[in-house]
């Protein structure tokens, strides 16, 4: 039965429409294409595996690096800060951030000091490397953990939700906000479909039940190149 709906859900991700129709630059830029599908189709894709953490060091993925853009002073997370701001801080130099506001969407809190946040890995470097990142190479590892080109790899949260997290898959943790429980596994099936990680037999059953309560809710993905 398994296998017969993750062939179904495998047929649907190849008729599924782009989400966002590029312009013409970003078609010449973009290396694949981005799927769209209902979440509980997506979870069928996910491609399932025992989980391995032999060997891991948070070390192993290098991060954060210069970002997108490697002369502004601004590593990968003032980059996420700068994108995420609801009301834009003011760049000092140095690339250090004063004043502006964030919205923490895991606990539904303001935040209004950049020191306060963490920048979230959606799919957390442990449980990457456990999903298969150990089997990649530095420079990839170093891609995954740096992710700017799409906006749901990396994500501001309040210090105390992500802690509160910490490498921890859906099956053990959950966002305290109930409301957002659908985006939240809509970006965890995302994240691990656009870099081909696996999920293990207890995460899969955890969202394969959560999806039943998001009837309404699509992944969106573009696979990493």
């Amino acid at each position: 039965m398994i296998r017969n709906l993750r062939r179904a859900a495998l047929a649907v991700a190849l008729l599924v429409v782009p989400f966002m129709a590029p312009t013409p630059a970003q078609a010449q830029n973009r290396s694949a294409p981005v799927y769209t599908l209902p979440v509980a189709g997506a979870v069928q894709v996910l491609p399932v595996a025992a989980e391995v953490r032999d060997g891991y060091q948070r070390t192993s993925f290098k991060h954060w690096n210069a970002g997108q853009n490697p002369t502004d002073g601004c590593n990968t997370r003032a980059e996420v800060l700068l994108a995420e701001a609801v009301e834009p801080p003011e760049v000092l130099p140095g690339c250090k951030l004063s004043g502006g506001r964030w919205w923490s969407y895991y606990d539904s809190k303001w935040i209004t000091q950049a020191a306060a946040l963490d920048v979230d890995h959606m799919v957390p470097l442990a449980e990457a490397w456990d999903s298969g990142a150990s089997q990649w190479t530095a420079a990839r590892r170093e891609a995954y953990a740096n992710d700017l080109d799409v906006p749901t790899s990396l994500v501001a949260v309040s210090a105390a939700s992500n802690r509160s997290k910490a490498d921890q898959d859906p099956a053990q943790w959950l966002p305290p906000t109930a409301d957002v429980m659908c985006r939240y596994i809509s970006e965890w099936v995302g994240t691990k479909l656009r870099w081909g990680l696996t999920a293990d037999a207890v995460e899969l059953e955890a969202l394969n039940q959560l999806a039943e309560a998001c009837p309404g809710t699509t992944v969106s993905y573009e696979p990493a190149a």
